[in-house]
């Protein structure tokens, strides 16, 4: 049987599911292909229920995508295709999505699933699935190829500083390294690109966090899962169908730091909420830390400037509170060919006059090799001191 039958077949089933709100059976799908005349031998009713059942439930045809061990995102760029991503760069598959109807009712259905709208008003949307898969879509012709959808897998526990040491993400200096920063209470962010490991970074020095210490994040979409006895995890909520109802990130730093935190964990620093964690950091709240996009440890506080600047925090100010607040930069990347996803570079941070920039203190090679920076002893000292 062709796969356009199958499809037209599987059609004429989720019509009559849409009329009437049925359950997906295969004794439900024999009626519904008998009453239009159609063939219904059991290989064509199973293969047909098959179809139904993928649309209906979980992730759909890309359920099985996500299930494959090892995959952190599956994407798809509109009908015929995906790709998912094992840690060794993007991979295709063929997957039964046929035309771009089908993405779009898949990207809706998922929506809905997280509570969200998804139409021709709304074309995009963000949102959290139950499992904790992170999903985010575009519909055509917002998306001129056809509708998008983009899916990140959650890790099923956090990361620990000795599995990412396994998995060549920290070469043996490093992770005498980190434990080190974790212990001194060193406040810190991790940059990187998307899919190069903050996260995974960020989780697994919260694990290695003293038991008696109370860590309170904050997120825009649950990813951080430290596998720490006393976390207590807080996540930002866009607005609902009626547009009301959003918690945004700077209203969650600011209720963390009302919980007697002993650190203050922000998943991703990408607003507003950049000054009321260097507020925070600068009234004594040791140990804070974060994640950040950037192009590399340099980049950072261009980075930080650019978001202080959405909260109508000038350039000097925020670097005045920069200066004190935070201590290094923790820059992972994903090696290109490989796609291992490892720690780079270690950089402090240094105040010349009225503005701060970043010196490295040490880098890590992909063979293993570290090399020395200017910021080294800067960096010792720190670590030192506390």
């Amino acid at each position: 049987m062709t796969e356009q039958v199958v499809a037209e077949l599987a059609a004429l089933v989720r019509d009559r599911l849409a009329r009437g709100g049925e359950a997906v059976t295969p004794h439900l799908v024999a009626e519904t292909l008998r009453a239009d005349g159609r063939p219904v031998g059991d290989a064509t009713v199973l293969e047909v229920h098959r179809r139904v059942q993928a649309e209906v439930v979980g992730a759909g045809a890309l359920q099985g995508l996500l299930a494959e061990p090892g995959v952190t995102d599956v994407l798809v760029n509109g009908p015929g295709a995906a790709w998912i991503d094992r840690g060794r760069g993007l991979e295709r598959r063929s997957v039964e999505l046929a035309d771009d109807a089908a993405v779009r009712r898949l990207a809706q259905r998922l929506a809905a699933l997280g509570g969200r709208r998804l139409d021709d008003a709304t074309p995009m949307v963000d949102v959290r699935l139950p499992d904790g898969t992170r999903c985010h879509a575009v519909l055509h012709p917002v998306a001129r190829t056809g509708t998008t959808i983009s899916l990140r897998v959650p890790r099923p526990a956090g990361w620990s500083i000795e599995a990412l040491a396994e998995h060549g993400a920290l070469v043996p200096d490093a992770v005498a390294l980190v434990r080190r920063v974790v212990a001194a209470r060193a406040a810190f962010l991790v940059s990187g690109g998307t899919g190069a490991g903050k996260t995974s970074l960020l989780s697994a020095m919260l694990a290695a966090v003293a038991p008696e210490e109370r860590l309170v994040v904050v997120e825009d979409s649950g990813e951080l899962e430290p596998r720490h006895p006393h976390v207590v995890a807080l996540e930002a909520r866009t607005a609902n169908i009626e547009g009301g109802g959003v918690v945004s990130l700077q209203t969650l730093v600011r209720q963390a730091l009302r919980m007697r935190p002993d650190r203050v964990v922000v998943g991703e620093v990408r607003g507003a909420e950049v000054v009321d964690l260097l507020a925070a950091l600068n009234t004594g709240h040791e140990g804070g830390c974060g994640t950040v996009h950037a192009n590399s440890a340099a980049a950072v506080p261009a980075r930080l400037e650019a978001l202080g600047m959405t909260a109508g925090l000038g350039r000097e100010a925020l670097h005045s509170q920069l200066g004190s607040a935070l201590d290094l930069v923790l820059h992972v990347t994903r090696d290109r060919g490989t796609g291992r996803r490892r720690l780079a570079e270690v950089a402090v941070l240094r105040k010349d006059g009225a503005f701060v920039h970043t010196e490295t203190a040490v880098r890590f090679a992909a063979d293993g090799r570290v090399a020395e920076g200017p910021g080294l002893d800067r960096m010792a000292a720190l670590l030192e001191a506390r």
